[in-house]
């Protein structure tokens, strides 16, 4: 058994050898690239598939806020693919690093899509709100208070709700701690700057998937983000949460394969909705 601890702060690992696009994808705060081992399988074996191992990962959460840049760690994942990920995939916290990372490279004038050569996006479960004033006292309440119940959703959905209530609820809390005040921060900052990004600017095909009951990014968040992105679609995957890639692995990659298909094959037309992921699995 191989117990050795990447510590690294950025690494990626090809996990596929197909010949087709090539698929970053990203994890979210406080989870591991652990996080799509049961989707892996469901996606397209003749996709060139790609995980990353980030700062804010699960070994090395710790350390991690400290870092004064997250954007520059998201920007060697990406460059760490031969090639360029033609598609990335980014779940929870990372997307919101990615789109922050687009929006400040195309502020400073760079083309940042054309730069790491991204030819379409799929946003998992991101934190979104396109006004300042959604964002109110009882927006930061809930989410500094409860903060520990995300990370209990993510050890629900890694152990298939297998763990005793009460020891996820002392797991939730541990992670939590260990993420401490400056990770939050980190965290709510990239939320709060939602508002200021300028999604016009983001033009590739965009899929935004969420969960029907995720209660950390609401899947309303996930429609608006759509909405607000020049060629954005968005999908609700029924009985999901805020990790959709875990519990519904099978309707998670039929959707996002069905839409990189459709993508980097003839153009989509705009709006076109995507079938519903649990009748394409029948």
């Amino acid at each position: 058994m191989n117990t050795h601890i990447d510590l690294r702060p950025v690494a990626v690992e090809q996990r596929t050898e197909g010949t087709g696009p090539r698929v970053l994808l990203l994890h979210g705060l406080a989870a591991t690239d652990t996080v799509w081992e049961r989707a892996l399988p469901e996606l397209p074996q003749d996709y060139q598939l790609w995980t990353a191992r980030l700062p804010w990962r699960t070994e090395t959460i710790a350390e991690w806020s400290e870092q004064p840049n997250l954007r520059g760690g998201l920007a060697k994942a990406l460059e760490a693919v031969p090639g360029g990920a033609e598609v990335v995939v980014a779940h929870s916290m990372a997307a919101n690093v990615l789109l922050d990372l687009l929006d400040q490279k195309m502020r400073g004038g760079v083309d940042a899509l054309r730069q790491f050569g991204i030819r379409a996006l799929v946003l998992v479960s991101p934190f979104y709100r396109g006004r300042a004033d959604q964002f109110d006292w009882d927006t930061i309440s809930y989410y500094l208070n409860d903060f520990h119940l995300i990370m209990e959703e993510g050890i629900r959905a890694h152990s298939g709700g297998r763990v005793p209530d009460d020891v996820r609820q002392a797991m939730g809390e541990r992670v939590r701690d260990r993420v401490g005040p400056y990770g939050w921060l980190r965290f709510f900052d990239l939320y709060l700057r939602t508002p200021t990004m300028e999604t016009g600017r983001i033009t590739v095909p965009t899929l935004v998937l969420g969960g029907e009951h995720d209660f950390a990014a609401r899947p309303k968040e996930g429609v608006a983000l759509a909405e607000a992105l020049p060629d954005g679609l968005s999908h609700i995957l029924p009985g999901s949460g805020h990790f959709p890639m875990l519990d519904a692995a099978g309707a998670f990659a039929t959707a996002v394969s069905g839409f990189v298909n459709s993508t980097l094959g003839p153009a989509p037309q705009r709006g076109t909705a995507l079938p519903n992921a649990l009748e394409l699995q029948r």
